[in-house]
């Protein structure tokens, strides 16, 4: 039931959109929605508490008060009747909540996007957490998500890497360590060319084969490409990620031209001591590099021709980009420069920023020189110390080792979606495994809990009397409950998941209140509708958790 409709439709306010201006009190005791008059005072040239008291006096919506309480007007619904309409919701939406209907819209996200011989990194955790997420949460929504891990796999690095290879590489070793192997033959590159400058020389010379299509060149970087996908591909399967396109930056080679043909009979591009750019000046940002001087295209040049081929092949209402806030500007560019060459849907390409990620105790990491923390250290660490804990509280659990990958992948997971995705992140071993605060562990621990409720109570039933959810305690976790598809509209909306992973830990936190103040177990028809309380809680935290990339272990 809408109820933010019922309202609206009860106060039929001429051009004033209710609708949109009601908010739900922080204070539940206030009522469950309430509409702030003072913007209407202009309007209706009377104080805010006049407004309030006109409008009670003229509402009228079948189970739903209103209350004056200052320059607000308050609602609330019957108790009973929104106890009905939370469990005949949550019925429909069965043990797996399926996906929303389908709303005919495509939206494409580009996350990730690992770099190809190089280690999936600790700093590649909010990109792809994010992306994943998002992915989720659109597909649930009744988009037809495509998720895009546009592979970092051009440049001249890859020249210097076979250079490396070829000097000091050993397949063996490559075959048995893979993507470690590769990084250490790259950080041997660079120290060997502070004393050798000819090996700069040779690393270019290899990226100019690859350029050229030479046979050996191309094989040698395949292999790279192999090795790294098949490592990386064990992290993701962890993460619960999944693509469905790997198109890199080197599936772009022959589709620039077009686009760079396209800026010229626009009359866009221009010279400027020999490189071809697009002049932004007018719009407040420096120019846009499209070719250098020596003709080679750039991260720009790719990035319109990906664009280009998104909109051309899936047909995108949406184009987003999970990357760090450090490339607003290359977005801001590439978005303006969509526009300028008159692509009508260049206002859907959204650029979805994030902050820095660094481990406690880290200091700056530096492919190079080697000083990288691999993210699959990070979540061993974190399944190891995981399964110290459930072995001190819970030495008897069956499958502990599967727990403790669940509990432990889950906390790294859910640390990097708990607050505001631009907020830089330290990440800490200690508070994310922490059972008890607002951590991952702590919702995993309040739906095993949900579940062990339920296997002694012998499940939940299909019917119960309503009239013993209308206390408080009830009444606040049906009223988050309620709240599941708003939350994630909105966590799509503003590209946000923490609000997700916000959510889930007030759900938890009510019904851990709930659990305390209530006897659930027992005869009688009040252990019945507990029962069913308990069973919506379990589901909406085990379907939530699923939007947040977290597994919901059944005991722990």
């Amino acid at each position: 039931m809408d109820y933010k409709k019922l309202i609206a439709d009860g106060l039929e306010i001429d051009d004033f959109d209710v609708y949109g201006n009601l908010d739900i009190p922080s204070d539940s005791s206030l009522g469950d929605y309430a509409l702030p008059c003072f913007k209407l005072s202009k309007v209706m040239r009377k104080a805010p508490q006049a407004i309030a008291a006109d409008l009670q006096s003229r509402f009228h919506a079948d189970g739903i008060t209103a209350e004056v309480a200052g320059g607000y007007l308050n609602f609330r619904i019957d108790r009973v009747r929104f106890a009905a309409d939370v469990i005949a919701d949550m019925d429909g939406k069965g043990e797996d909540f399926q996906p929303l209907a389908p709303n005919g819209k495509t939206v494409t996200l580009d996350y990730s996007s690992i770099n190809i011989a190089k280690p999936f990194h600790i700093g590649h955790l909010l990109t792809t957490a994010i992306g994943g997420s998002l992915y989720r949460i659109f597909k649930y929504l009744g988009y037809n998500a495509i998720g895009i891990n546009h592979l970092g796999d051009w440049g001249t690095q890859f020249g210097k890497l076979i250079a490396a290879y070829l000097q000091w590489g050993d397949d063996a070793d490559i075959e048995a360590r893979g993507i470690h192997a590769l990084l250490e033959l790259y950080v041997r590159f660079h120290k060997e060319a502070e004393t050798d400058p000819a090996l700069e020389a040779e690393g270019r010379k290899w990226f100019k084969a690859i350029e050229d299509g030479d046979k050996q060149a191309l094989s040698i970087f395949e292999r790279f490409k192999t090795v790294t996908l098949r490592d990386v591909q064990k992290v993701y399967e962890r993460l619960g990620i999944a693509f469905d396109s790997y198109a890199g930056e080197s599936f772009y080679n022959d589709k620039m031209q077009p686009v760079i043909d396209e800026l010229t009979e626009k009359g866009l591009l221009v010279d400027s001591e020999g490189a071809k750019v697009v002049a932004l000046d007018e719009y407040g940002m420096p120019p846009c590099l499209i070719l250098k001087s020596d003709g080679a295209t750039l991260y720009a040049t790719r990035d319109l021709a990906a664009a280009c081929y998104r909109q051309d092949n899936y047909h995108f209402d949406k184009n987003l980009y999970v990357v760090a806030y450090q490339q607003n500007l290359h977005f801001k560019q590439i978005f303006k420069v969509l526009e300028l060459m008159g692509k009508p849907w260049a206002g859907d390409c959204v650029h979805i920023p994030f902050g820095m990620v660094s481990l406690e105790g880290a200091g700056a990491l530096s492919t190079r020189s080697g000083n990288v923390v691999f993210l699959e250290d990070v979540l061993n660490t974190a399944v190891d110390k995981a399964e110290r804990i459930i072995e001190e509280k819970n030495p008897a659990l069956e499958n502990k080792r599967a727990t403790a990958e669940a509990v432990g992948v889950g906390a790294v997971v859910f640390m990097a979606l708990s607050t505001a995705r631009i907020k830089d992140m330290v990440f800490s071993f200690d508070k994310a495994l922490n059972f008890d605060g607002e951590t991952g562990p702590y919702l995993q621990y309040t739906h095993a809990r949900t579940c062990s409720v339920l296997h002694k109570g012998g499940g939940a039933p299909d019917k119960v009397e309503l009239s013993h959810l209308t206390d408080d305690a009830s009444a606040a976790v049906l009223r988050l409950v309620g709240r599941f598809d708003d939350v994630v509209r909105d966590a799509a909306a503003r590209y946000e998941p923490s609000i997700i992973s916000r959510y889930l830990v007030d759900v938890a936190q009510a019904f851990n209140r709930f659990y305390i103040d209530h006897r659930i177990l027992g005869d009688g028809e009040e252990s019945k509708a507990r029962l069913k309380l308990t069973d919506m809680v379990r589901r909406v935290l085990k379907n939530g958790m699923h939007l947040i990339l977290l597994r919901a272990p059944q005991a722990m």
